[in-house]
């Protein structure tokens, strides 16, 4: 045999067993797991050690399944509670596959056994939920509302509430208990389910929205009335004031008038006690100031008072 044509047939050899060691050889992790099927039969248990396994070549197929917890997130389901209450509810769950064979045998990958949690978990929720009111699923306790001073004589206070027999906490403990026995059958434990987000359906949200604003608006125009009675107050106290303070200053002014009044009458009495006929003499011309100009006509007789000091005058 020529030298060539050996190390082709070398090189051919070496070829195909590097294949099927390669395909006899198989690696498991620390995170994951392996079934063995044969003509797609599970042969034997779950391979669950790390390290390198070998399987027949060709024939057996490794399949790889996840150990550690995974994360389930269900659909956004509209449900009716029992007291006919609509609410939008998303919740969520881990699991992880406990018996790989028997979850291979039932589900056999993790897309089926995302589909069966699905028909599982969101089934008993729905089932649970529509057992219990409202108030059961959006409170865990008795506990009573902080509720602030303006809020007090509109909304209800929580004695005025139903008492809470199970609350949120033990109804998610409820699904949980109850899908568990379901997805134990498929070789799946589930860890726990929580309720991710709780709201009412659009329709019955607009009530609540406008229940909301019209409580506000009630909280509004009762600080715009108080506010308003304050201001007629506060306007009434200014008025009385004021009037206070006018009638005051108007009783000091006359005073002062009255006092200045009697001075100056005394100082006239004065006056005239010295000498009657100056004081006379100067109260006429004060009134002729007061009452002439050069337009004014007087028609007065010889003998009135009022012409005596003119007659002089004229002389």
């Amino acid at each position: 045999m020529k030298k060539p044509t050996r190390n082709i047939i070398i090189a051919v050899c070496v070829l195909i067993v590097l294949i099927v060691l390669f395909d006899a050889l198989y690696i498991v992790t620390e995170t994951n797991q392996v079934i063995i099927t044969q003509f797609g039969e599970p042969i034997g248990e779950a391979i669950t050690e790390p390290g390198i396994h070998a399987k027949t070549p060709f024939i057996q197929k490794a399949n790889f399944f996840e150990k550690r917890w995974l994360e389930w997130d269900g659909e956004v389901n509209q449900i009716p509670t029992q007291d006919k209450k609509y609410i939008w509810v998303d919740t969520y769950a881990r699991w992880k596959i406990s018996d790989p064979l028997l979850f291979f045998q039932r589900v056999r990958n993790q897309t089926g056994a995302q589909s069966r949690l699905d028909d599982i978990i969101d089934g008993q929720t729905r089932n649970t939920i529509a057992t219990y009111d409202l108030i059961e699923i959006v409170r865990s306790t008795n506990r009573e509302f902080q509720i602030s001073e303006e809020l007090e004589e509109i909304v209800q206070t929580a004695s005025d509430l139903p008492d809470v027999e199970k609350g949120r906490k033990k109804m998610t403990q409820i699904i949980l208990k109850n899908s568990r026995q379901d997805t134990k059958e498929l070789g799946i434990e589930l860890k726990d389910v929580k309720f991710k987000r709780i709201n009412y359906v659009d329709e019955v949200q607009s009530k609540v929205f406008d229940r909301m604003i019209a409580e506000r608006q009630r909280i509004a125009s009762k600080y715009r009335s108080e506010g308003e009675g304050r201001s007629a107050e506060i306007n009434g106290e200014k008025q009385k004031e004021l009037h206070r303070i006018q009638s005051e200053a108007y009783q000091r002014a006359q005073e002062i008038r009255g006092n200045a009044d009697g001075e100056a009458t005394d100082i006239y009495a004065q006056a005239y006690n010295r000498d009657p006929e100056f004081y006379q003499f100067m109260k006429s011309l004060e009134t002729y100031s007061a009452s002439l100009n050069e337009k004014t006509w007087l028609i007065l007789s010889t003998d009135s008072e009022f012409l005596k000091y003119l007659k002089r005058t004229g002389r």
